[in-house]
C-alpha cells in the first residue's frame, strides 16, 4: 500500500530523480557517434523507446524512480480494475442500473496489493506525478459495463499523461459471434474516449479474426494506440484436484514474434502509435521491435529478472547497432522491416509459409542423415 507521506527518494537536487539523455555516445573511429533514441508514443516525445510495463514493479515509486534513473522513459502503473471501481462507494454511485455483463462472475476480493483500491490507485498515480520527471501513463482493466468509464475523469485530474485500457475477455459463449465481441469493445472505447482529453492506448490480446481491421476501427473510436499483445492467463488442470488453477510465469524472447509480426503488419496501416510488449529481453530483442514498426517497448519480465543495470545495457546496445548501420536515431530505422500491405501480401504470406516449412523439412532431414 503506498503511503500518502512517503517521501519521494533517489532524487537529485532539482527535486526529480535523474533520467537518461535522449541521445547516447557510441564510440566510432577517433570519435563518439551521438545517436538520438528519442521517440513519440501517443503524442508524448519520450527519450527513448525503453517503457515499463505494468507490473509488480510500477506499484513501488521508489522503484519507478530506480529504474527512471537508469534511463526508462515512461513508466505504466499497475491496473485498476473495473470491479474495483463499481464496488467502491464512487464506483455504486455511477454504477447504478449499469448492465454488467460480468454480475455473474466473482468480485475482485483480496487480489492482493497489486491490484489496488480506486483511493490508493490515485494516490499513487499523485505520489507518482510528484516524484517523477519520466510521463506515468495510469492503467485500467476494464469490463463491457459502463459503470466504471466515468471514473476514467478523476484518473485524468489527478495527473495521469495518458490512459492505458485493458479490456480482459474470453468470449465462452458459443452465441456470441466475433463480430459482437468487436462491438462491445468499440463501445467501451467510443464511451471512454468521451470522457478523456489525455491520449487512450488500448491494450489487446491477439484473438480477433482481422486484427488490421479491429485496430483501424478501434483508432476510429477514438484511440490513439495499440498495445500488442494482452497475455491472457493460461490455466493449469490440477490432476490431484481435478481442478483447473492459474499459471503465470515471465515472458521469454522466444514470445516476441508473434507482437513483431502483428505490429509489422499494422505498421504503416493505422494512425495511432504501436507498442510491442512480452518477449524484449535483449538488446537484439528491441532492435527487433524498432525494425518491425514499434514505437515504444515495454517491458516488465526482463526489468524483474535484472533490475535497472539492465537498461543501459539495452539502450547502448540499441545506440550500438544503429550506429553500426551507420544511420543516426530510431526514427531513421523504425519499420525498416515492416510487413508492406498490397494486392499480393495474401500471396506472399502463403509463399513465405510453404517456404519456412520446406527449410524446416530440409533441416530434419539433414540431421536425420548425420545420426
Amino acid at each position: 500500500m503506498v503511503e500518502e507521506d512517503q517521501p519521494c527518494v533517489f532524487l537529485t537536487a532539482r527535486g526529480k530523480p535523474a533520467i537518461a539523455p535522449r541521445t547516447r555516445a557510441v564510440p566510432g573511429g577517433t570519435h563518439a557517434v551521438d545517436v538520438d533514441l528519442s521517440t513519440s508514443y501517443l503524442g508524448l516525445a519520450l527519450r527513448n523507446p525503453v517503457v515499463m510495463s505494468a507490473s509488480p514493479l510500477t506499484a513501488e515509486i521508489h522503484r519507478v524512480e530506480q529504474f527512471a534513473a537508469a534511463g526508462v522513459s515512461a513508466a505504466v502503473l499497475p491496473s485498476l480494475f473495473a470491479e474495483h471501481i463499481e464496488d467502491s462507494q464512487i464506483g455504486r454511485r455511477t454504477a447504478a442500473g449499469a448492465d454488467d455483463c460480468l454480475s455473474s462472475s466473482r468480485v475482485l476480493h483480496d487480489t492482493g496489493s497489486f491490484a489496488a483500491s480506486p483511493d490508493t490507485f490515485l494516490r499513487q498515480l499523485e505520489l507518482a506525478k510528484q516524484c517523477l520527471s519520466i510521463p506515468i501513463i495510469a492503467s485500467v482493466n476494464g469490463s463491457f459495463s459502463k459503470g466504471w468509464i466515468p471514473f476514467v475523469r478523476v484518473i485524468q485530474d489527478a495527473g495521469a499523461d495518458a490512459l492505458e485500457l485493458n479490456i480482459y475477455f474470453v468470449a465462452t459463449d458459443p452465441m456470441m459471434s466475433g463480430e459482437d465481441v468487436e462491438l462491445r469493445y468499440l463501445d467501451v472505447v467510443s464511451a471512454v474516449r468521451k470522457e478523456l482529453q489525455i491520449p487512450l492506448a488500448i491494450k489487446l490480446g491477439p484473438y480477433f479474426s482481422s486484427l488490421p481491421n479491429f485496430a483501424r476501427r478501434l483508432i476510429d473510436a477514438g484511440a490513439d494506440g495499440l498495445v500488442l499483445f494482452n497475455r491472457y492467463v493460461h490455466p493449469e488442470i490440477d490432476p490431484a484436484t481435478l481442478q483447473a488453477k492459474p499459471h503465470l510465469e515471465l515472458s521469454s524472447s522466444s514470445e516476441l514474434r508473434l507482437p513483431l509480426r502483428w505490429v509489422g503488419i499494422l505498421r504503416g496501416q493505422i494512425s495511432g502509435s504501436l507498442a510491442v510488449t512480452g518477449g524484449v529481453h535483449t538488446a537484439e530483442d528491441l532492435v527487433y521491435a524498432i525494425l518491425a514498426g514499434a514505437d515504444v517497448a515495454m517491458l516488465a519480465s526482463a526489468l524483474i529478472q535484472h533490475g535497472p543495470v539492465i537498461v543501459p545495457t539495452l539502450l547502448d546496445g540499441l545506440a550500438s547497432w544503429i550506429a553500426t548501420k551507420h544511420f543516426h536515431s530510431v526514427s531513421e530505422v523504425r519499420g525498416l522491416a515492416s510487413f508492406r500491405s498490397g494486392p499480393d501480401a495474401p500471396g506472399d504470406e502463403r509463399a513465405d509459409y510453404a517456404e519456412q516449412l520446406g527449410m524446416f523439412a530440409d533441416r530434419q532431414h539433414h540431421r536425420t542423415l548425420r545420426t
